[in-house]
């Protein structure tokens, strides 16, 4: 059981104003050309969250489509391999497509078709989110256009080959370490030259407001799920919650629904995971919330990775999907206000997580999620051996593969 004094959610916690600041982080750091098409979006998808049509729409897709919901599990070998009473995981990884990604990628995409936008892109590192985003623009008939960094493209080469056979095209983004945020920053610069007819589907809990709160809303299924699966089974206390974090979407969508929906006295700890790298004593590593400090990027202040000038820094992770150089500035006011933990996990942890999990309950994760899973050991030294943790499992491993099998898993 913890005992960890947490603070107060009314006191600490606004979400966010109508500059869309989360207190001294987000807001809308653009070029001018781009605040029209902001608030289009803005007054498009307050219109939409209170159209009945809209929600029903939505919430057919996630059903019938997506497969939601996604399954709470209890992973009884697993905690006992970490030394825990119970840990429950949230199977993102059996939603249609293999991760949280759809939930997000639907709702923008039916946004895009409400407001007349026939072409729609979007940025990947990983993968997961162009693989989602070509999949809903498959679906709804929109043209569809994946920016992705040279380097990501190497290593998630299955999804870039899903993306085009969907029908998407793959942009090759060099500039840079040809990474995610090389890939945000090309995609940023073709949605100013053409929003007239193009939709940017963002995939995390990034960009200029109002995105941050866009993402947050499609995403935030996961953590409303996971509050009534655990009242059916009669979960009445629930330790710690935990969840990766690169750009943030998968852990805001886990952790707002608690800190909005539950008393402070019922609140479990909330985790997030980002990425160690390395080694945070060193420069490959993407932790920007443990060594990061305030700064503007992508059209959003938060917690990056710069140097002296202000310029960001190039990020380093195993995993495609978390070698981002910022962070959600939602996130960014969670930790300064104490409401959510971060912690960084390198390469090694996450990598030893990965086989557990795949060992003991025969579910194989992404090495994204794989950074959130590898915290299970340190919290059953801090909150005891009775204690109850849930862990979202953001996504599947297959498009992991090779990058596992070239650490030299499996190969014992």
């Amino acid at each position: 059981m913890s005992d960890v004094l947490l603070p107060s959610v009314e006191s600490a916690y606004s979400s966010p104003d109508a500059q869309g600041f989360y207190g001294p982080y987000g807001g809308t750091f653009v070029p001018e050309t781009v605040i029209p098409a902001l608030a289009e979006l803005a007054k498009a998808y307050e219109t939409a969250l209170n159209d009945p049509e809209f929600r029903n729409e939505l919430g057919y897709l996630l059903r019938d489509y997506v497969g939601r919901p996604t399954p709470l599990y209890k992973a009884e070998r697993l905690a006992e391999a970490v030394g825990l009473g119970t840990v429950y995981l949230k199977r993102e990884d059996l939603n249609h497509t293999g991760a949280h990604k759809i939930n997000n990628s639907l709702g923008q995409c039916l946004l895009a078709k409400r407001m007349g936008k026939h072409r729609v892109i979007a940025e990947t590192g990983a993968g997961q989110h162009g693989v989602a985003t070509a999949t809903a623009a498959a679906l709804m008939g929109l043209e569809c256009a994946v920016f992705m960094g040279v380097e990501d493209i190497r290593r998630q080469a299955l999804n870039v080959y899903k993306m085009r056979l969907l029908g998407s095209e793959v942009v090759p983004v060099a500039e840079g370490g040809g990474t995610l945020a090389d890939a945000v920053t090309a995609a940023l610069r073709h949605w100013v030259e053409r929003v007239e007819d193009t939709f940017y589907v963002i995939g995390s809990t990034v960009g200029p407001h109002p995105y941050p709160a866009i993402v947050r809303e499609f995403q935030s299924v996961i953590g409303e799920e996971t509050l009534a699966q655990l009242q059916v089974k009669g979960v009445g206390h629930v330790d710690a919650v935990i969840a990766c974090v690169g750009g943030g979407s998968n852990a805001i969508g886990m952790f707002y629904p608690f800190l909005r929906n539950l008393p402070d006295e019922s609140r479990p700890l909330l985790v997030g995971a980002e990425a160690a790298g390395l080694g945070i004593e060193t420069d490959k590593h993407g932790a920007a919330l443990t060594k990061g400090t305030p700064g503007v990027m992508h059209g959003f202040y938060s917690y990056l990775l710069q140097d002296d000038a202000g310029n960001p820094l190039e990020a380093y992770s195993i995993s495609a999907g978390l070698d981002y150089p910022g962070v959600g500035p939602e996130h960014s006011s969670l930790k300064d206000a104490g409401l959510v933990r971060y912690e960084a996990v390198t390469d090694a942890e996450a990598l030893e997580a990965f086989a557990l999990l795949t060992r003991t309950e025969g579910i194989i994760p992404a090495i994204e999620s794989s950074h959130a899973l590898a915290m299970l050991p340190r919290l059953a030294a801090e909150l005891g051996p009775d204690a109850v943790v849930v862990v979202n499992v953001s996504g599947r491993g297959d498009k992991d593969m090779d990058i596992v099998r070239e650490a030299g898993l499996g190969t014992d």
